[in-house]
């Protein structure tokens, strides 16, 4: 197809279309290369039908023309001469230096690669694959002058058919670097054409609509980043520093680090950048960062070029202590690896691609030779860095080269033949290629039924490349998931040799294919660490919060950072580094060290305990006291002073206070339903049966001095028959509202949690207080009555008064009991219980003593004053 533009009335042929193209959408102003396009493009016109290039591109380092061509992009030489343009003249050509062997292996793969193809019968039998190769010297700009020439050639003068041709390749490997990659796929992504990298690995590449004719045999730093943060957590290291290259690989890669590193927990103490252009003040104030911190694993997401002047500084201000984490981008790289006192990053670990063995390939390398191709400067330069001669007679110190030298006898990262894993890449990528052609061609001859077809276009050659599915003869399953294949590294550890040189060793891999729990593999034993140290380095803010504290963080600091605070009493944590306490159940406290949850100290008044030991004695004690009073009266009933006052309440009245000491029995124990409803149903029974004996002893004084009055016959109505029955109308009135309180109300056992946070008070909750208060009531009212009743009569005449005694007697009682009811509303727990069967004690104590002591003093010591006559008085 032909185009014309129209300049001041004349006519001639314009760009190829592509590049008119790629200039309308203005791809050129995102690669930064506008001006060198326009150099590129701009024609002399020399007839209407031909044109001249201004500037013509170079032609390729390695190339060998046949039907089908692929092209190769690769940074043989690390470094180009910084130039100032004036722009009042032709730029000069660029001038490389700084031989990369590694790149030069990769080229020498990829024609390898595409010699084993040819000689295959399998695979495009009758179709032999050429390769053109250029030098983009680790420069954006030439990478995409030699992504043009190898689109449109590097002819000086262009015709009209020079537009309509096919492109001189029809698929490009390349480049290394993410960013002259980067450049290369916004390039061609336009134009359908397809572009495979070996070990451009940043994850902003797999955007298919922005790079939709890029593919890659390396995996996405998306993985290795995730992968690193998981390594990083598996050893424990929670607080670490970052550097990365200050470009689209180290720049995607460690946000995607950071965003996992977050998501596991681990801080970042600082994230600083270097680029391999930067100054030596702007490289010396990042390792100032990197020393003042106290972070001690730093992460490097640096490119090899990036890594090198840094690691110098390194080494010169002698940084030591720290252990690095490296990407495949210069953990394996051997060139690194064989530079001087490297000894500083001993123990460094970090992943790489994996390792696969390629038969031929080394023996293929070592027949490399510049007598192969004379001509060819690329070769000379090659043999001129590898042997540190010249084939120029420079007459200085460097050695002439002979050309029988030999490579068996070099090594250097050309010439290793333990990594392949770079050149398994080009290799797997060169045949991906080759195998979208075959299939693409083997559908050409079928669908047009001959054995000759056209040279298949870019765009055809890249609806085939999506369908690529192979298994390389390395055992490598090679397909492409959205471009992508799938992530497997290895894990490399670099150890000291005996020679005191560095190896590195691989210890353990990463699979992402595999579920999460199984895609890290570590071989921990086999590991060594910064300063060759065997012992696991330590790299957190703060130490580990032992079960029993949580964490708190420090204000103004990251999570990482925080104190350790004891969980408050009731609450536990029973992990290490735990970010809360939780709280035990109800029944349930805090162990001393707050890591586990006990079961609560029950606690009732119990038998065993010392001061239920003494209640109970003082209880039996009583009751035997009262059992032996019982039968001294009983011995001495027909006595006077036995019979003065109704010997049958008397008795009754022992009866009940054996009764009282021994109910106070019941409120000892572990209570049960049964012994709830009886303790304080017991004692009110009781205590009403002794108080309303007590009250019958009284009125039997009272009117036994009224009945002494003339005309006064006031006992008939108050007889023997009258006091029992009056004590038992007193005692069921106290039954029936305890028969009311058990039937609507009744207590029973329940475990208080309210007084005390850490134990639980088993005791008998009252269920109807109106029931309890009503019993109590009662015997209050009784109380009174008795107490009002024998002050009355303190003072009548008789030589034994004994309405002085139950006066003194009651107004213990009352005392006890008004002092017993102050001290119940603040007395919590068992104390509760001892305060009540103390009161219960001492009352019936009061009573037994007041009342019956002096009689039987009398009765046993004083027999003679135990007569009628002396009752009565002299």
């Amino acid at each position: 197809m032909d185009f014309q533009n129209t300049i001041k009335g004349k006519s001639f042929p314009v760009l190829p279309q592509r590049l008119l193209l790629y200039l309308h959408m203005g791809m050129a102003k995102k690669t930064g290369s506008l001006l060198l396009l326009l150099l590129y493009g701009a024609c002399i016109p020399i007839t209407a039908e031909v044109c001249k290039m201004l500037s013509q591109p170079l032609p390729p380092i390695l190339s060998a023309e046949r039907e089908i061509n692929i092209g190769g992009i690769f940074s043989i030489h690390k470094n180009v001469v910084a130039k100032i343009h004036p722009f009042t003249s032709k730029p000069e050509p660029v001038t490389c230096f700084s031989f990369n062997f590694r790149e030069f292996k990769l080229a020498q793969t990829l024609i390898f690669a595409i010699e084993e193809i040819n000689n295959s019968t399998q695979l495009l039998p009758g179709v032999k694959l050429g390769y053109k190769i250029y030098n983009s010297c680790a420069s954006i700009n030439q990478a995409i002058l030699s992504c043009l020439a190898l689109l449109n050639g590097f002819k000086e003068i262009l015709q009209n058919e020079s537009c309509s041709r096919p492109p001189f390749v029809q698929a490009i490997v390349g480049e290394t670097s993410s960013s002259p990659t980067i450049a290369i796929a916004s390039l061609l992504s336009p134009f359908s054409f397809p572009v495979i990298s070996h070990f451009a690995s940043c994850a902003c590449l797999s955007d298919r609509k922005r790079f939709s004719s890029f593919f890659r045999t390396m995996a996405s730093d998306n993985y290795q980043s995730i992968a690193m943060a998981q390594l990083v957590k598996h050893f424990g290291w929670t607080w670490v520093g970052t550097v990365n290259s200050r470009n689209d690989y180290g720049t995607y890669g460690m946000d995607v680090f950071l965003k996992t590193a977050h998501e596991l927990g681990i801080c970042v103490e600082y994230s600083e950048t270097v680029l391999k252009t930067d100054t030596q003040e702007q490289l010396l104030k990042t390792l100032e960062v990197v020393k003042k911190g106290t972070a001690k694993v730093v992460v490097l997401f640096i490119s090899n070029v990036d890594f090198l002047p840094f690691k110098k500084l390194i080494v010169q201000h002698n940084i030591t202590g720290i252990q690095w984490i490296g990407t495949e981008s210069w953990i394996s790289s051997q060139t690194i690896q064989d530079t001087k006192e490297n000894s500083f990053f001993t123990g460094a670990v970090g992943f790489a691609v994996q390792n696969m063995k390629l038969d031929g390939l080394q023996e293929f390398l070592l027949t490399v030779h510049p007598n192969q191709e004379p001509k060819n400067d690329i070769l000379k330069d090659f043999w001129e860095a590898t042997f540190q001669c010249s084939f120029r007679n420079t007459g200085g110190s460097t050695s002439s080269c002979t050309g029988s030298e030999r490579l068996t006898e070099v090594h250097n990262e050309y010439t290793d033949a333990f990594d392949m894993r770079m050149s398994n890449k080009v290799y797997t990528a060169t045949y991906a290629i080759a195998h979208a052609l075959h299939s693409l061609i083997n559908d050409l001859k079928f669908s047009t039924n001959s054995s000759k077809v056209e040279v298949p276009t870019p765009r055809k050659v890249l609806e085939y490349m999506r369908d690529v599915s192979f298994t390389a003869k390395t055992g490598e399953k090679i397909f492409f998931s959205n471009g992508d294949p799938v992530a497997k590294y290895d894990l490399l550890n670099w150890q000291p040799t005996e020679d005191g040189g560095m190896q590195y060793k691989l210890v353990g891999s990463y699979d992402h294919s595999l579920p999460p729990e199984q895609r890290l593999k570590v071989n921990q034993e086999l590991m060594v660490w910064a300063e060759n140290s065997r012992q696991l380095p330590v790299s957190v803010c703060s130490a580990s919060c032992p079960p029993g504290t949580r964490k708190a963080v420090q204000k103004g600091k990251p999570i990482c950072c925080y104190d350790c605070i004891q969980c408050p009493p009731g609450e536990i944590s029973n992990s290490t580094d735990s970010s809360d306490c939780f709280p035990c159940d109800l029944e349930y406290w805090s162990n001393e060290s707050n890591d586990e949850c006990v079961l609560k100290i029950i606690e009732f008044l119990s038998y065993s305990e010392i001061m239920g030991i003494v209640l109970s004695l003082c209880s039996l004690i009583g009751a035997l006291v009262t059992s032996i009073v019982s039968l001294v009266f009983y011995l001495h009933k027909q006595t006077p002073i036995v019979r003065a006052n109704n010997s049958e309440l008397s008795f009754l009245l022992l009866f009940s206070l054996t009764l009282c000491f021994l109910c106070s029995l019941t409120f000892i124990g572990r209570p049960t339903e049964w012994s709830c409803m009886l303790r304080h149903t017991a004692f009110g029974i009781t205590f009403v049966l002794c108080i309303s004996c007590v009250l019958g002893k009284t009125i039997v004084v009272l009117m036994a001095f009224k009945a002494t009055l003339p005309g006064n016959n006031v006992m008939k109505w108050f007889g023997p028959p009258q006091q029992r029955l009056s004590v038992v109308i007193l005692t069921l009135i106290q039954v029936l509202i305890c028969v009311l309180w058990l039937t609507t109300s009744p207590p029973f056992p329940y475990k208080n949690m309210r007084y005390y946070k850490d134990k639980i008070i088993l005791e008998c909750n009252l269920g109807s207080a109106v029931g309890f208060w009503a019993v109590l009531a009662y015997i209050g009212l009784l109380s009174v009555v008795c107490f009002i009743l024998a002050f009355l009569a303190r003072k009548l005449p008789d030589n034994f008064n004994e309405a002085k005694f139950i006066t003194f007697s009651m107004f213990i009682f009352c005392a006890v009991w008004v002092e017993f009811f102050l001290a119940y509303v603040s007395t919590p727990g068992k104390f509760t219980l001892a305060l009540e069967i103390f009161a219960i004690l001492a009352s019936s104590f009061a009573l037994l003593f007041c009342i019956f002591a002096p009689k039987c003093y009398i009765i046993l010591l004083k027999p003679e004053e135990n007569t009628k006559k002396h009752m009565i008085g002299k």
